[in-house]
C-alpha cells in the first residue's frame, strides 16, 4: 500500500509537540513493515538549515485568492522512494519559527496551511506518485479530503486516493475570519454550518471531520475525551 502521511511536523526533521512524535514514529513503523510510506512537509528555515535535502527539480503553483504561489519540491535522498519530501516557499516557511513567535501566531497561517493542503495533492501529480490513502493530521492538513472530493475530484489521478484524519489536539481547530475562504478556492457553499462555517467563522478541522473517508485520534482515551456528551 501506498500512504503519504501529510503533516505540518514529523522528527527527526522538525517538532513543537507530539504530533511530531506520532508522524514520524507512523512513518518508521509503516516502513518497517514494508509499505510504500513517505512524509510530506513544509520546508521550514530550520529543517533547511539543518539537513541535506535534494531538489527534484519539480515545482508546483497554486492560486490562492489573487495570488498565485510556487512552491519548489525536496526529497530527503536521491533513491527512488525517499522516506520524505518537502515544499519549498520561503515566501510563508522561511521563518524561524513554524506556527508563530512569543508575540502571537504568524498572522498569514491560514495562507500557509491552506497553500500546504494544496501543495500535498500538487505534489503527487508533480512527482507522479498515486497514493492509496493520504494521512491528514489536525487542521493544517485538513482541507486534503475535502480538496479530494472537490477541485481535485475529476483528477484520474487521484481517482481512488482515499483520507484518513487523525485528531491529534481539537483545541487548535484552524478557526479564521470568513474571508480566509477566498484562499481555499471553494465556493460559498461551503459556508454554512453544515460545512465550514462556525459561528461566523472559517474552521478549517471541519473540512477534515466532515469529508475525510475515515477519521480516528491519537488514542482510545482521547476519542472518549473529545466527544460530546449530552
Amino acid at each position: 500500500m501506498r500512504i503519504l502521511i501529510a503533516s505540518s511536523e514529523a522528527v527527526p526533521y522538525i517538532k513543537t509537540g507530539g504530533l511530531a512524535d506520532v508522524a514520524g514514529s507512523l512513518l518508521k513503523e509503516l516502513r518497517k513493515k514494508h509499505e510504500k510510506a513517505f512524509l510530506v512537509l513544509p520546508l521550514y528555515a530550520a529543517v533547511k538549515n539543518t539537513f541535506k535535502l535534494y531538489a527534484t527539480g519539480k515545482t508546483i503553483l497554486a492560486r490562492m485568492g489573487n495570488v498565485t504561489y510556487r512552491g519548489s519540491i525536496f526529497a530527503s535522498s536521491k533513491d527512488e522512494s525517499p522516506e520524505a519530501y518537502f515544499i519549498e516557499c520561503d515566501e510563508l516557511y522561511g521563518r524561524s519559527e513554524l506556527y508563530g513567535t512569543p508575540a502571537g501566531d504568524y498572522p498569514d497561517n491560514a495562507l500557509r496551511f491552506i497553500f500546504f493542503s494544496r501543495a500535498v495533492l500538487e505534489l503527487c501529480l508533480a512527482i507522479r506518485i498515486k497514493p492509496d490513502v493520504i494521512h491528514c493530521n489536525d487542521w493544517q492538513t485538513a482541507l486534503v479530503p475535502l480538496y479530494l472530493k472537490t477541485l481535485y475530484k475529476d483528477n484520474v489521478y487521484l481517482a481512488k486516493t482515499s483520507s484518513l484524519f487523525t485528531v491529534h489536539n481539537l483545541g487548535y481547530q484552524g478557526i479564521f475570519d470568513a474571508s480566509t475562504l477566498l484562499f481555499t478556492g471553494l465556493g460559498g457553499e461551503y459556508f454554512r454550518p453544515e460545512s465550514l462555517e462556525f459561528y461566523g467563522k472559517l474552521n478549517l478541522m471541519k473540512a477534515g471531520l466532515l469529508y475525510a473517508d475515515l477519521i480516528n485520534t491519537v488514542s482510545d482515551t482521547y476519542a472518549h475525551e473529545i466527544q460530546v456528551r449530552s
